[in-house]
């Protein structure tokens, strides 16, 4: 009864007195319509909409009525691969065209994909399309007529970015990640112990990437890449590129390329981006359409132009406009594999067998794509494009199964690019191959080939008479990978992870076994520059184990003494990134 009574009286005070919602007078709101209509206002309707999806294309044919149609279907396929387009207007004058046309696209990402791919495009020999903004024009009308000043920037001093160079013991510096990645230390590699040039906690958070020069060296975050360099590793440069994974440099060490899965959107393509490193601005974005091995671009030695490779499509850009190159793609159906050579411009690709047409292996020249050498192959399973260092010679590795047989034959096309006609030497081995490599600095190649337990290595020297010898071969040996000095002359057999690194030291100049060691485990192979040192690692990532360094010394042609030492004072838990400065 009482709690009856006391409802009753709370409801007749709700009734008399409701509580009021309202803000006070002087009530400022600290919530913005971002926050509360994010999701809404991303769609409202802009000032210059449409505007901003409209090009101008000039230097149309002027055309009569009886011709328009055909017009209109030559201005659609060409413009409409840029995107949709959803109006268009041809002007005209007594029944005839006035020579340029109005292009509506549905957003403003394809409109300027089309002014940037499109803009010189050569109709014909009268026509050249000249491609602008409907935008621009208001944005070049309103230029001031009066010259005003550019304001002087502050020049940053970034110190000596090549100051290793001048080290009197021409020592070379690596960098180290360890303590299961928590510290990056980068040493400077001496003959007696390392010398610490830098160390920081948490300096990355996955790994670290020397630039080809060894000028910077770029760290990993989830917001983007760092670049640092200086006799200090001040920050030189820094990409914002949220949730990136991959990096790529240009040999000039110019641009840079990243990766992300999580920024790609279907009108604003960021999954792929190119920098430039010196000023920092985005160059273009692309999309990633395939799941391709990485990198997706590969660079020309001088860094001035890059491609990439989609169906049936060779895609060749040019720097520093990243356009492509005479503004369109190159048709080549069935491409499997390209490659550019390291000491010229020129794209080497293959394309497999078609029925009746051949398979076949072409060198094309660049800017002028002229095919400077085709080579027609027959019976062919698979190819592997393999250039010399200096790219006086390339290798395609043709794997073949002959008419009336169920093994495969492997060929080994040389082809010699210094000389007249570029001619081509076979070598043919009916052996499984595991590894195959050139002397980086030199005419003689590497093959490791047979089956486990009887892996044989076999080398080879290209001669200038036109002849290619056997110079030597080894039996049973335990090895599936090849590492050459980068100077040439010695290398390392390896016999990674399964084959629980055992290694082999050879001195090619004479075809003589230096020496026979093993570190348990490894993983990785790398050489100093110089090539006086190799470094042996077992890396973190691959077993989740503590380990050491085997350091080898190579000085010249003296027989190779083996140290075990560790190069830092815990354990190294990452394989060291060596510096490519000397």
């Amino acid at each position: 009864m009482r709690d009856t009574e006391n409802m009753e009286a709370e409801i007749e005070y709700d009734d008399e007195e409701e509580p009021s919602f309202s803000d006070p007078e002087d009530f400022v709101e600290d919530i913005s319509d971002q926050e509360l209509l994010g999701d809404v206002l991303k769609d409202q309707p802009q000032e210059a909409d449409g505007i901003d999806s409209v090009i101008v294309v000039d230097n149309v044919p002027q055309v009569g009525q009886d011709r328009l149609e055909k017009l209109k279907n030559v201005i659609q396929k060409i413009f409409s691969k840029f995107g949709k387009i959803t109006n268009e207007f041809y002007p005209d004058t007594d029944g005839k065209t006035k020579g340029y046309i109005f292009l509506e696209y549905s957003a403003p990402s394809h409109a300027q994909e089309a002014v940037k791919s499109a803009d010189g495009y050569k109709l014909d020999k009268q026509h050249t399309f000249r491609v602008n903004l409907f935008t621009d024009f208001d944005k070049y009308m309103s230029i001031c007529d009066e010259w005003e000043t550019p304001e002087k920037q502050p020049f940053k001093d970034f110190g000596n970015l090549r100051h290793w160079m001048e080290d009197p013991d021409c020592r070379d510096q690596y960098s180290v990640i360890y303590e299961s990645g928590e510290r990056t230390g980068i040493f400077a590699n001496d003959a007696k112990e390392p010398i610490e040039v830098e160390e920081r906690a948490r300096w990355t958070e996955t790994y670290v990437r020397w630039s080809p020069k060894g000028t910077y060296l770029a760290t990993f975050h989830q917001r983007g890449i760092a670049l640092w360099g200086g006799e200090k590793f001040k920050q030189i440069q820094r990409f914002s590129h949220q949730g990136v994974q991959l990096i790529d440099f240009s040999p000039c060490e110019r641009y840079v390329v990243t990766f992300s899965p999580l920024m790609d959107t279907k009108d604003d393509p960021q999954a792929i981006i190119i920098w430039d490193v010196l000023t920092g601005q985005k160059k273009r974005g692309f999309h990633c359409e395939s799941s391709a091995h990485w990198p997706i671009f590969k660079w020309s030695p001088d860094g001035k132009f890059f491609a990439r490779m989609t169906q049936d499509t060779l895609s060749i850009y040019e720097t520093p406009s990243m356009g492509l190159l005479e503004k369109k793609s190159l048709k080549i159906n069935g491409i499997k594999d390209f490659s550019w050579s390291p000491g010229d411009n020129i794209i080497a690709f293959w394309v497999p067998e078609d029925k009746d047409i051949p398979a076949r292996v072409t060198l094309m020249q660049l800017p002028s794509r002229n095919e400077i050498r085709v080579r027609n192959l027959f019976n062919v399973v698979d190819c592997k494009l393999h250039w010399q260092k200096n790219g006086d010679y390339l290798c395609v590795k043709v794997d073949r199964t002959p008419k009336g047989t169920q093994g495969v034959v492997t060929n080994f096309e040389i082809f010699r690019m210094r000389e007249k006609q570029v001619p081509v030497d076979v070598v043919e081995m009916k052996e499984g191959i595991i590894a195959f490599a050139w002397e980086p600095n030199g005419s003689k190649f590497a093959v490791l080939h047979g089956e486990s337990p009887r892996i044989n290595v076999s080398f080879y020297h290209v001669k200038n008479n036109g002849k290619i010898d056997l110079i030597k071969m080894f039996d049973k040996q335990q090895a599936n990978s090849i590492f050459w000095s980068p100077q040439g002359q010695f290398l390392v057999l390896a016999g990674l992870r399964s084959m629980n690194g055992a290694l082999a030291f050879v001195d090619t100049s004479d075809c003589t076994m230096m020496n026979i060691a093993e570190h348990y485990m490894a993983s990785d192979v790398e050489w100093d520059p110089t090539g006086r040192f190799v470094v042996t690692s077992v890396s973190w990532w691959s077993h989740k184990v503590g380990q050491c360094l085997l350091a080898v010394d190579l000085p010249g042609s003296v027989a190779a003494e083996e140290q075990q030492r560790s190069f830092l004072p815990t354990a190294v838990e990452a394989m060291p990134t060596l510096s490519p400065a000397l």
